[in-house]
């Protein structure tokens, strides 16, 4: 047999390309915990309804832990059963309506973010050792994802359901930064204890990627 008629399996390592039962467990937790936290300490603000609540914590930890795939099947399966009508979104809410409100932008921003800073997470975790500078790298990472995505939706979301312009919703969008700083650095402390818990938890298909020659 020649080098080029070798079985794939003989010429790179083995990747797992299907989620098994332990990812599909994560995604259902995860997607559990995003709802609950729409749930807890919902402080209205501003005159549009729109509320702090530790969402964007359990957000951000969902792709700091579970990678981009996994972070976007939870957060999309969170959504699915929103749309759908079980009251798992802030204020309890749900239904299709909500799109129609000023928080749609913050709701599908949700779901971007948790897969981009998933993406991140896979890069920085891949090319740093633990540490501050790993750390650092985590919440630049949220917060980046946080800002461009949540934010940014968010404003736009303003923008078009309560008839906002710019400056408006910004200003309406900038209560929001002092708690997502504190949350993003939170999420970041836990994501980084379960990774030092569980090694393998993301990093083993970043390994077994670099592996191929």
């Amino acid at each position: 047999m020649t080098q080029t008629e070798r079985p794939a399996s003989a010429r790179t390592p083995h990747r797992r390309n299907r989620w098994n039962a332990t990812d599909l467990g994560l995604i259902a937790v995860f997607a559990a915990l995003v709802a609950g936290s729409a749930l807890i300490a919902a402080i209205p603000v501003g005159g549009l309804g729109v509320p702090i609540t530790l969402q964007t914590l359990a957000v951000m930890l969902t792709g700091l832990a579970l990678g981009p795939g996994r972070a976007f099947a939870a957060l999309g399966l969170y959504l699915l059963l929103g749309l759908a009508g079980l009251p798992i979104f802030s204020g309890g809410r749900s239904g299709l309506g909500v799109l129609a409100g000023p928080s749609a932008g913050y709701i599908i921003g949700f779901l971007l973010a948790a897969t981009a800073v998933g993406w991140l997470t896979v890069v920085v975790l891949a090319r740093t050792r633990s540490g501050k500078l790993r750390a650092g790298l985590l919440f630049a990472a949220a917060m980046a994802s946080s800002i461009v995505f949540i934010h940014g939706l968010g404003i736009l979301g303003m923008m078009v359901n309560a008839k906002l312009d710019f400056s408006k919703a910004f200003l309406a969008d900038l209560v929001f930064y002092p708690g997502d700083i504190i949350k993003n650095i939170l999420a970041v402390s836990i994501a980084l204890a379960l990774h030092k818990a569980f090694p393998d938890l993301l990093l083993r298909r970043t390994r077994t990627a670099d592996a191929r020659p």
